[in-house]
């Protein structure tokens, strides 16, 4: 419309068009709630490699969405630097509702202190949906190790200051910071040995490493194939997929707690409807993946958005401090 006659437009008829643009925007908000989500396949990036206990989980329930909700739930791994490419792509993704990333403590609660030059928030420029689940660190040894138990690991540990190997899936990740602080709080050292993923966990079979702090899902088959002893788990209470394992915490250190957890976020601008609806789902799929999630390793936990951010919250705060109290940094 030409200026000159919008300006000189009559006071009624100007009303009259206003509202007529006020009704067809909101129009098309209420049409974009109301359209069915998901209406075409959903990517679910993981910001690890295949096989390691993130992709474990995330195909787990993606799978089972997929059959409630009508859509594939397509997995895009995408591994490096501590999963901050899979997580900035997410950061960077349009917010349609059609990619999300499941993602772990590593990126959303420690990378922030890790990386000093981050180039993006995860906890501003990322929305919590849903938490997926939580995943105690255990403490594993290769049978080669003379340490039945933790009391016999932590005097092996004490009275060989330097001379023991442990690996981690990278420099800052939990794996690597549950070992520093256990080395820490017994006042003994360690070699850290860090490596890419899954392929710590591959030297330590091969008796390569002498211990180290794994998922329960990543290493569960191997201690129960006897390939590894588990000694201790990094949680607070123990875990119901390892009966009979001590925690660290009951063993003498109290508040030596280092776990895993992993849940859904969605880019930052996502509708709230699609979060909402996605919340539900993941809710309601979760009680038919319990058995076989607690046989793998991981503890479902489920619950609102508000209650994961929380939670997100106070998991930022703790790993600031165990962050600067270890110095480690990646660059």
């Amino acid at each position: 419309m030409n200026p000159l006659h919008f300006a000189a437009m009559p006071r009624r008829t100007f009303t009259a068009a206003a509202l007529c643009v006020s009704c067809l925007a909101s129009s098309t908000t209420v049409w974009a709630q109301d359209a069915k989500w998901p209406d075409r396949p959903v990517k679910v990036v993981v910001a690890f490699t295949a096989g390691g206990t993130t992709d474990i989980i995330a195909r787990s329930v993606s799978i089972k969405l997929g059959e409630k909700l009508g859509q594939t739930f397509v997995i895009d791994n995408k591994p490096g630097a501590g999963g901050n490419i899979g997580t900035e792509s997410v950061v960077r993704a349009a917010p349609d509702g059609h990619t999300f990333i499941i993602n772990s403590v590593g990126p959303i609660a420690v990378n922030p202190w890790l990386y000093k030059s981050l180039p993006y928030d995860p906890l501003k420029e990322l929305v919590p949906v849903v938490q997926i689940a939580d995943v105690p660190n255990m403490l594993v040894v290769h049978p080669s190790v003379p340490a039945n138990t933790f009391e016999e690991f932590v005097a092996l540990l004490k009275s060989n200051p330097g001379k023991l190997n442990y690996g981690s899936t990278g420099v800052g990740t939990s794996s690597h910071l549950s070992s520093h602080m256990l080395a820490q709080r017994v006042g003994s050292q360690a070699v850290h040995v860090p490596y890419r993923g899954a392929n710590a966990l591959n030297d330590l079979l091969a008796g390569r490493l002498q211990f180290m702090f794994a998922t329960i899902p990543s290493a569960i088959q191997h201690v129960k194939a006897g390939k590894l002893r588990a000694l201790a788990v990094s949680s607070a209470k123990p875990s119901r997929s390892l009966p009979g394992v001590p925690t660290v915490q009951e063993k003498g250190y109290p508040g030596f707690e280092a776990g895993s957890w992993f849940g859904f976020f969605a880019p930052k601008g996502t509708p709230a409807n699609v979060v909402a609806a996605l919340n539900k789902a993941v809710n309601e799929v979760l009680p038919g993946l319990e058995t076989q999630m607690i046989n793998e390793g991981a503890d479902p936990v489920g619950g609102t958005p508000e209650l994961f951010s929380r939670f997100i919250q106070q998991e930022s705060v703790k790993w600031k401090a165990i962050v600067e109290a270890s110095g480690a940094t990646a660059e």
